[in-house]
């Protein structure tokens, strides 16, 4: 973006160039921001996921951007999918469709930042690559329960009104209570078999 200045006092006529570099300056910086924003700002998703889940069992596992989803939790009697979104606002879902309000400060970021996108429909999409990846590769793999749990992550998110979703969403401080459900654990064997798929990374 500098050079396309530079160029613009020194070649004027040079307008071609000098438009060309400009944009190319501004998507580099542009695409640098958001990727800054999503893997380098703090708190990181990974790091409230863990905090929220401390103090469980040795027989939890959580997978951080290993697995096909970027959060995956290996529970005694099931595999749960973390779908998060990180990002600040007010929030709701009715009807089957979701709806943030659009603030000025909101505008401004808007594409620097995270899309609201639709993550029920993304964390459904990872519960069945799972469920098919467990049952491709494992004799028993058709038997094991795999849900899914969609989190708010950003200190600055608000859900004003969550109506009906057909799989649980809240913030980190009630993602516990969602992790942990009234189910017959797996078979010790089924459970290792699962350990072992997931540790090698091809889910």
């Amino acid at each position: 973006m500098l050079g396309s200045t530079a160029v613009s006092l020194w070649k004027p006529e040079w307008s071609t160039l000098t438009a060309v570099m400009l944009f190319v300056g501004f998507a580099s910086a542009t695409t640098g921001i958001y990727y800054a924003n999503r893997w380098v700002k703090k708190p990181r998703p990974e790091d409230t996921i863990d905090k929220a889940l401390k103090g469980l069992g040795d027989k939890y596992c959580l997978y951080h951007y290993e697995l096909s989803s970027d959060h995956v939790l290996l529970a005694p009697n099931d595999v749960v999918v973390t779908e998060t979104r990180n990002i600040e606002g007010h929030f709701s879902y009715t009807n089957g469709k979701w709806r943030q309000k659009m603030s000025i400060s909101r505008a401004l970021r808007f594409f620097l930042e995270e899309r609201l996108g639709n993550p029920i429909a993304d964390a459904q999409a990872a519960v069945s690559h799972i469920k098919a990846a467990l049952k491709a590769n494992l004799p028993a793999g058709g038997k094991v329960p795999v849900r899914a749990v969609v989190v708010f992550v950003h200190p600055a998110a608000v859900l004003e009104e969550i109506e009906n979703p057909p799989i649980p969403v809240c913030q980190p401080k009630k993602l516990r209570r969602r992790v942990l459900v009234q189910e017959p654990d797996m078979p010790p064997e089924l459970y290792a078999q699962v350990e072992a798929l997931l540790d090698s990374k091809q889910v």
